[in-house]
């Protein structure tokens, strides 16, 4: 189930659409975005400039494998400012999501968007939690309505952008509500309503 996603979306710079995922007629959400670093991956002091710092969560892979099952587009939002400090080169975020995008393809999921805050604090609207980046996926997915779609994250900035944007949030963390249980919980409220 790999699909190859340019240097451009890997940076988050692509401005291209995000296609509508085939089989989505019925999903719960079109669009799910979700945080990287503490929804994703183990979140570690620091910025993660190197593949081998990766380190997936347990069952954040079968999570996003099930959105998208589900019929669900996935997009990947993060604010990575060592960009902008100089922590974090771009040939060191490319390495890093390339590792993402094959630890989540060992578990059948894959993203079909990245979007990405390169900026240093205070400098942009799209650095969460200013809702910039939610509001560019949102325009390169025009078939996506802001009541259809959700954002996950562990951080109060990830539910903060999400309410700026208009969408709904679900908080995940490691007592009990970690990716894998949110998504199965709201894959499951949807099947009960239908």
């Amino acid at each position: 189930m790999s699909v190859t996603l340019s240097d451009a979306e890997l940076l988050g710079e692509c401005r291209a659409p995000i296609p509508r995922p085939a089989g989505s007629t019925g999903a719960p959400y079109d669009l799910v975005l979700l945080d990287r670093d503490g929804t994703l991956n183990v979140h570690r002091p620091g910025y993660v400039s190197d593949p081998a710092d990766l380190v997936l969560l347990p069952g954040a892979a079968q999570a996003v494998a099930a959105l998208q099952h589900a019929g669900c587009a996935v997009v990947l939002i993060t604010n990575q400012r060592g960009m902008a400090t100089g922590e974090l080169s771009r040939a060191e975020l490319l390495d890093v999501h390339r590792a993402l995008l094959a630890g989540l393809a060992i578990g059948g999921a894959r993203v079909d968007a990245i979007q990405v805050c390169p900026h240093e604090k205070d400098t942009c609207g799209c650095r969460k939690p200013r809702g910039g980046l939610v509001r560019e996926a949102l325009r390169r997915a025009p078939w996506a309505a802001p009541d259809r779609c959700v954002l996950l994250g562990d951080q109060l900035t990830d539910l903060e952008a999400a309410a700026s944007a208009g969408l709904s949030a679900q908080k995940v963390d490691g007592a009990g509500s970690s990716l894998q249980v949110v998504v199965e919980k709201l894959i499951r409220d949807h099947a009960s309503r239908v």
